[in-house]
């Protein structure tokens, strides 16, 4: 006996203590809950995107959030409200995993009804989801009994207080297996009485070790999740990106008009009159980017029409284009705000192909539908009544970004993209307001609603500030498919003043309006309104975007030196 061990005997000294239990079961829980997600990941590469656990729970959660938490998560997180509902999600799933592994490491059966939970709820989200297949469960199911088998083999791996020997715990935790030591011969104890065979005895190397294979396992478990995630969505992501690029365009039968020479007020600070594709705004319900290759995807017209129509994207590609520059809003955008951009698109018109099937007479909406489920309600008449609406494949000059609705989105000038913008489309279903509520219908948005009249000062920016004399305030009004007529500014509530406009090529974009002010020292309001070509003028009342769009003239306070 060592003297170390004689002091602790005599004097009551410390002795060690038991593995911290707990806190081995909280990493075990996570790292199988992350190989679970991993794995999942890289099943739904071959069973659909839509399909792995993480986007089919968070797309159920989408489905289900109320109007205000909408808002809310646009308000706060901005165009990233997606990422932050899949942190969040991420967030609920590492709470509830440490907990499965706590209960793992007591009883493992304990955590394994965890685990199969997890793929329950996994499971049947992905089921729900529109178009789901046979297969859509497999990526939860395959997930949760990866988890299981890691869970089992973790527990296995490190070892349990009960393995710790009484000489590694003290006497006091081994006070009968002491005295029967006491009471025998010393010779017995290098033979092994039957009270060491109950003690299984596994001496400080042996727990290290098993604590760094312990390690080793959870680490490495949550270091392939973290490349499985994005590895497995990649797989997928890749292919669709590959089409893609395989997609030649065809020339427009009726090309864009060209643009003005002085379509730009040439102000700096000003957005571009042309927003390029990276820089376009994303405002959707897609918790994950849809990826749909051109060669499955199809297009149904359907519902209460006489002649109901399929067509593939080669079908659509061979029929005549219209190229055309419109304006983009969304309904969410603040006064002021930047979710709205403008683009040349490239599509065929919906107008004639509604006219090939023939709608009924009491068909007064058109239901669109996207591949992961979202619907969209337009009046038929804003689509058959001469103005540009589009299905379309092409966006400045190339075919649709992935995640602005390749293979075929819709694009609809003067309606909100609520409504009208449908992206990575899969149906067109004649219906009537009556018979049908569209997503956000059913959560408060009116169920008809053109753009307002609108307009937002770009520069100088709000806070800013400025040498005195003149400063040039500048910036960008919209009013598609009326037009804006006249911008006037004002400053301090003083009296509007008529601001310089830019040229446009037609109704359907924003316009871009320049103004010189003599800037005087000290603090100043600058407000902005907009006139549109029927003569109404924006209206200066606040109000929040729910249930058709945002109002008031932006304002913004700078100071002079």
């Amino acid at each position: 006996m060592s003297g170390n061990e004689m002091e602790s005997r005599e004097t009551g000294g410390p002795t060690p203590q038991r593995p911290p239990k707990q806190w081995y079961g909280e990493l075990a829980g996570v790292a199988a809950t992350a190989l679970a997600l991993g794995v999942g990941e890289l099943v739904a590469a071959a069973t659909g995107g839509p399909s792995a656990p993480l986007v089919a729970v968070g797309g159920v959660a989408v489905d289900a959030a109320p109007t205000p938490v909408k808002e809310f998560a646009v308000a706060v997180f901005y165009t990233y409200d997606k990422l932050a509902l899949q942190a969040g999600i991420v967030l609920v799933l590492a709470v509830f995993a440490a907990f499965i592994g706590v209960l793992a490491m007591r009883r493992l059966w304990y955590g394994l009804v965890g685990v199969a939970l997890f793929g329950v709820v996994g499971g049947l989200a992905a089921a729900t989801r529109y178009g789901a297949t046979w297969e859509y469960p497999l990526p939860s199911v395959v997930g949760a009994l990866a988890a299981a088998g890691l869970l089992a083999l973790l527990r296995r791996t490190l070892p349990a207080p009960s393995a710790v020997s009484a000489r590694d715990l003290g006497e006091e935790s081994a006070p009968e297996t002491d005295a029967a030591a006491r009471g025998a011969d010393p010779s017995a104890r290098g033979t092994g009485s039957s009270s060491d065979a109950d003690t299984p005895v596994v001496d400080g190397t042996g727990q290290a070790a098993g604590r760094r294979r312990f390690l080793t396992l959870a680490i490495g478990a949550i270091g392939a999740a973290a490349v499985a995630v994005p590895g497995g969505r990649r797989l997928w992501a890749q292919r669709v990106a590959a089409a893609r690029d395989a997609v030649v365009l065809p020339a427009p039968a009726s090309p864009a008009p060209t643009l003005p020479a002085k379509v730009s007020v040439d102000v700096p600070g000003v957005k571009p009159f042309v927003t390029r594709n990276a820089d376009f705004y994303r405002i959707d319900t897609a918790l994950s980017v849809p990826q749909v290759e051109p060669k499955d995807w199809q297009l149904r017209i359907h519902g209460r029409v006489k002649r109901p129509l399929t067509l593939t994207y080669d079908q659509l590609l061979a029929m005549p284009m219209v190229e055309r520059y419109i304006t983009l809003t969304c309904v969410s955008n603040e006064v002021g705000g930047d979710l709205l951009g403008n683009a040349r698109w490239l599509g065929v018109p919906i107008k004639g192909l509604l006219d090939e099937v023939e709608p009924d007479d009491g068909a007064d909406q058109v239901v669109s539908r996207s591949v992961d489920g979202y619907t969209a309600g337009m009046p038929t008449a804003a689509l058959r009544d001469g103005r540009d609406a589009l299905l379309v494949v092409g966006m400045n000059g190339e075919p649709l970004p992935v995640e602005h609705g390749f293979p075929v989105r819709m694009v609809v000038p003067g309606v909100f993209g609520y409504l009208s913008a449908t992206k990575w489309l899969t149906e067109l279903e004649l219906s009537s307001f009556s018979d049908f509520s569209a997503y956000w219908a059913r959560r408060g948005y009116a169920e008809k609603a053109p753009v307002k009249t609108q307009s937002r000062i770009d520069t100088p920016a709000a806070g800013r500030r400025l040498a005195q004399g003149q400063v040039m305030v500048a910036g960008a009004a919209w009013a598609q498919h009326r037009g804006v007529s006249a911008v006037e500014v004002r400053v301090d509530d003083g009296p509007w003043e008529r601001a310089q406009l830019a040229a446009v090529p037609s109704v359907d974009t924003w316009r871009q309006w320049s103004w010189p002010w003599q800037a005087t020292p000290g603090k100043h309001r600058l407000q902005v309104r907009a006139i549109d070509r029927t003569g109404q003028v924006q209206t200066g009342k606040e109000q929040k975007p729910v249930p058709d769009g945002a109002t008031g003239w932006h304002t913004i306070k700078v100071t002079v030196t």
